[in-house]
């Protein structure tokens, strides 16, 4: 992604949710394509990991700083549900981790970068954040 001034730079969090929401998408269908555990497990995954994006879109619009610091934080929760149970398909053996690894890495990634995103947000009173 390139910034204002032709350079690249890092994807903001509401870009970077919504593709890993796209990634989570195309790893349901793969696990509804297949009997067994990976069928029973992707509704709650597709659910958490879309969610992510849906808060993160909110929390732009926040009323307040504490609606964005709440929308942020049920961001972060959904993020952390994902984050295991994309661990617990790859322990499982439901998934090879080849193909799960990044998804893994990218979870917690994005727990990393919206726990920052809150502990900034409560700790500079500045409505820049918003």
């Amino acid at each position: 992604m390139k910034d204002a001034g032709g350079n690249d730079s890092p994807p903001d969090i509401l870009d970077r949710t919504f593709q890993f929401a796209v990634r989570i998408v195309g790893l349901c269908q793969h696990l509804d394509e297949k009997p067994g555990v990976g069928r029973v497990l992707h509704p709650q995954i597709l659910r958490a990991g879309t969610s992510i994006v849906s808060n993160v879109e909110e929390a732009q619009a926040g009323q307040s700083r504490a609606d964005f610091i709440s929308k942020m934080s049920i961001a972060l929760k959904e993020a952390r549900e994902t984050h295991i149970r994309l661990r617990i398909l790859c322990a499982a053996e439901v998934v090879a981790d080849s193909k799960l690894g990044p998804l893994i890495t990218e979870a917690d990634e994005i727990k990393r970068v919206l726990g920052a995103i809150i502990v900034s947000t409560k700790r500079n009173p500045s409505p820049s954040n918003l």
